[in-house]
């Protein structure tokens, strides 16, 4: 497709994206899988010493009297890698997605951080609040410490827009409808879209310095990204539109 260029600093990807071409479903490259599988295990590492610390924490409960220091100290680093392990493990699924054809792999991979945040604390709060060891404003201190942490680690462990191969094989295949056949986008640093131009005016403003280029797997990799911008999309169907009409005179 015709692109009408940009002053900016544009800046490819590197590496590449296997492609979903003529319907084909979608299929990470060895590299994508590999970085995936590297993510997936700090991931699975993190969770584990979320969990260490949750056991370290219910112990403190058991000695009287508690130390109300420590054991929301032992909370806190519950929850920080609890958390690194959700994102580390969101990233590894765009890298490397799921079936929506198989709906209970699909939930438990993409919902993993939430299953996890719920193993990490509910345990400790259901102890906290029955614990006797714990009395009046220590136990409603505490307890809310162990509730507020367990609350950001769900939260942060739900991904409510997961991947799938279908979805990368459907965006891609709408980016090639629309763009001769290629599957190549461009994005900025904190936009919310792809686009298929990039002079675009919601990417090419005096407030972008930096323009990326890559396929639509790496936006959704590396932004997150999954919205095709309006505007190039309507675009683009004007120009094929007139392409056609061309062509048939």
């Amino acid at each position: 497709m015709p692109d009408q260029g940009t002053k900016k600093k544009l800046t490819h990807v590197g590496g590449d994206a296997s492609q979903a071409e003529g319907g084909r479903p979608f299929v990470p490259t060895a590299e994508s899988k590999g970085k995936a599988k590297t993510l997936r295990l700090f991931g699975i590492l993190s969770f584990l010493v979320a969990i260490g610390f949750e056991i370290a924490a219910i112990l403190q409960l058991g000695k009287a009297p508690v130390n109300t220091a420590a054991l929301i100290a032992l909370i806190v680093a519950d929850l920080i890698f609890a958390v690194v392990g959700s994102l580390l493990w969101k990233k590894s699924n765009r890298l490397d997605p799921a079936s929506e054809k198989e709906p209970f792999k699909f939930f438990v991979q993409n919902q993993l951080g939430l299953i996890m945040a719920v193993i990490a604390f509910l345990p400790l709060v259901i102890l906290i609040f029955t614990n006797k060891n714990l009395k009046g404003k220590q136990k409603g201190l505490i307890g809310a410490v162990a509730v507020v942490a367990m609350l950001i680690a769900g939260i942060t462990g739900v991904d409510f827009n997961p991947p799938s191969v279908e979805q990368y094989a459907e965006q891609t295949a709408r980016v090639e409808s629309l763009n001769n056949g290629l599957n190549h986008v461009y994005w900025t640093k904190y936009g919310s879209s792809y686009h298929l131009y990039s002079d675009c005016g919601y990417i090419n403003t005096a407030k972008t310095d930096e323009i990326f280029e890559g396929t639509v797997a790496q936006a959704r990799e590396l932004k997150n990204i999954t919205d095709l911008c309006d505007r190039c999309a309507g675009r683009a169907e004007k120009e094929k539109a007139l392409g056609d009409g061309a062509a048939a005179e």
